[in-house]
C-alpha cells in the first residue's frame, strides 16, 4: 500500500476534527457577538440559541430584537453564511470519513469470511502474483472453488475488480490464523506459489503442521531448494527451469502432442485430463455396469495402488481407492463424480 493511500484516513480524520472545531467556534463567536451587539440585554443562553437557529436554519423567528440594530442584522448574515459553510464542510467530511473508513470494505470482508467458512473441498492459493493468478484461472475454468491469500492489497483489489466473485484474504500465508481463516481444515489442497522460496518453504511447513493430510504443491525457483521443499512436506514441486526445459524438448520432439494439449486448453469446452477418485465406500463394480458414457468425458485409464490400467475393458472391476483418469470438461468431471456417488447411496 502506498504512503499516500495509508495517510488518507489520518488526513480525513484531521478534516473531521477541524470541522467540529469550526462549528464550535462559530457558536462561540455568535454567542459573544450577539451579547456584545445587544448591550447585554439578553442572556447568554438567548444569544447561544439565536446563533444555533441561525446556523441550523431552523427558522423559528428572531428571539433577539434586531429591528433597530443594523449591526446585529449584518452579524446574523455573517453567522448564517459562516455556519452554513461549516455545516456543509462537516457533513461532507462525515460522508468522506464513512467512505474512507472502508465501511463497504468491512461489509464485503465479512461477507467473504462467511462464504469461505461454507467452503469444503476447495483450494488455497498462497501468493497471487502471475503464477498464482494463472493457477486461479485454471481452477475457475474447471469449476473449482479457491481462496487467494496475498500480502499486496492493491494487487488483490485490482484483481477483484476484474473478478467480482474472487474470495481472498489479505495477509501472510505462512501465518496460522490466516491459513485457518482460509478454511485450511476443510480444504482439498494448498498452492505455495509466492516468488520467494523461503516463503513457500514456511507456508509448506505451517500447512503440514496444521493439517498433515492436506496436499501441498509448492513453487521452487532455485533447484537447490527442491530437496528442502520435499523434506518440509511438499507433495509436489513445480520448478520453472525443469518444467520449461521439458516443454522446450517436447516442442521439438513431439510438437503435435504439445499442440493438441494447447488446443485442448483453449477449446470452448475447456477439456482437461481430469482425475476422479473412487470413494472409500464404493462397492467393487465392473465398469460395464456403471455405464460411464457421456459426450462430456472419455475414460482413458485407471490408476490402481501401484499400477496403471489404460483403456480398461468393460469387465474391469473398479474398487475403492482407485483413481479414474479421463479427458473431460468441467461438467463431465461432475457427471463422473455423480455416477460414482450414486453407487454408494
Amino acid at each position: 500500500m502506498s504512503a499516500s493511500t495509508s495517510n488518507q484516513p489520518l488526513q480525513v480524520q484531521r478534516y473531521l476534527y477541524g470541522a467540529l472545531i469550526m462549528l464550535v467556534a462559530v457558536h462561540v463567536i455568535g454567542t459573544f457577538g450577539y451579547h456584545l451587539l445587544t448591550g447585554g440585554r439578553y442572556t447568554w443562553f438567548d444569544c447561544f440559541y439565536m446563533t444555533f437557529i441561525t446556523v441550523a436554519t431552523i427558522g423559528y423567528g428572531e428571539i433577539i430584537e434586531m429591528t433597530q440594530n443594523p449591526a446585529a442584522r449584518m452579524f446574523t448574515v455573517f453567522i448564517g453564511i459562516l455556519g452554513a459553510g461549516t455545516l456543509s464542510f462537516l457533513f461532507s467530511t462525515v460522508t468522506v470519513t464513512l467512505v474512507e473508513s472502508d465501511l463497504n470494505g468491512t461489509l464485503r470482508r465479512r461477507r467473504m469470511e462467511k462464504m469461505i467458512k461454507k467452503l469444503t473441498g476447495h483450494y488455497i492459493v498462497c501468493g497471487f502474483g502471475r503464477v498464482g493468478r494463472n493457477v486461479a484461472r485454471e481452477l475457475e475454468a474447471t469449476n473449482r472453488h479457491f481462496v487467494a491469500i496475498e500480502e499486496n492489497l492493491e494487487g488483490l483489489e485490482a484483481q477483484r475488480e476484474k473478478s467480482p466473485g474472487l474470495l481472498y484474504l489479505h495477509g501472510d500465508a505462512s501465518d496460522d490464523d490466516v491459513l485457518l481463516g482460509a478454511g485450511l481444515e476443510s480444504a482439498r489442497g494448498v498452492f505455495a506459489v509466492t516468488g520467494d522460496d523461503s516463503r513457500n518453504l514456511m507456508i509448506t511447513i505451517t500447512v503440514k503442521q496444521l493439517n498433515p493430510a492436506i496436499r501441498v504443491v509448492a513453487r521452487c525457483q532455485e533447484s537447490r531448494n527442491v530437496e528442502k521443499m520435499k523434506k518440509a512436506g511438499a507433495d509436489a514441486i513445480f520448478s520453472p527451469d525443469l518444467t520449461g526445459g521439458m516443454r522446450l524438448a517436447s516442442l521439438m520432439v513431439r510438437p503435435h502432442v504439445v499442440s493438441f494439449l494447447d488446443e485442448m486448453l483453449k477449446s470452448e469446452k475447456r477439456l482437461r485430463v481430469e482425475e476422479v477418485a473412487v470413494p472409500g465406500h464404493f462397492p467393487p463394480t465392473p465398469l460395464g455396469n456403471l455405464k460411464l458414457r457421456s459426450n462430456e468425458y472419455v475414460l482413458l485409464a485407471v490408476r490402481e495402488k501401484l499400477d496403471w490400467v489404460f483403456n480398461p475393458p468393460k469387465d474391469y472391476e473398479l474398487k475403492p481407492g482407485y483413481v479414474i483418469v479421463a479427458m473431460a470438461s468441467a461438467l463431465g468431471r461432475q457427471e463422473l463424480e455423480a455416477s460414482l456417488l450414486e453407487m454408494i447411496g
